[in-house]
């Protein structure tokens, strides 16, 4: 079992940046590709940015295309996301997960899930 923590949520203004963390721990972390997806109040669970085990991202949807970053530091079991020039519409908990996948935007080839950093974008 892999055990994530996410961290780096908060209150910005519209425009403004934020790094998320999410912090691996259990079985070895660079054996799984990984992923954040968000939530926003009554809307289903999305995809939002992926790396594979060596580090190769997946295409980011067009939502956050230019603006988010997904990253990972596979010595310190930790997959990042930077975000910039935040909108009120990123607003969301933002999920980290571990996939056996080699690469998946997919949320149901996600096997383990952080339980979420709340994000909160400010007009």
């Amino acid at each position: 079992q892999v055990r994530m923590v996410e961290s780096g949520g908060g209150l910005v203004q519209a425009g403004g940046s934020l790094r998320l963390s999410c912090a691996a721990s259990g079985r070895t972390f660079s054996n799984y590709a990984m992923g954040w997806f968000r939530q926003a109040p009554g809307k289903e669970r999305e995809f939002v940015a992926a790396v594979s085990r060596s580090g190769s991202s997946a295409p980011y949807p067009d939502s956050v295309k230019g603006r988010f970053t997904i990253s990972r530091d596979n010595a310190k079991n930790t997959v990042y996301l930077q975000m910039s020039s935040l909108r009120p519409e990123d607003t969301a908990v933002y999920y980290c997960a571990a996939s056996r996948t080699t690469l998946s935007i997919r949320r149901a080839e996600y096997d383990y899930w952080g339980q979420g950093t709340q994000v909160t974008v400010s007009s």
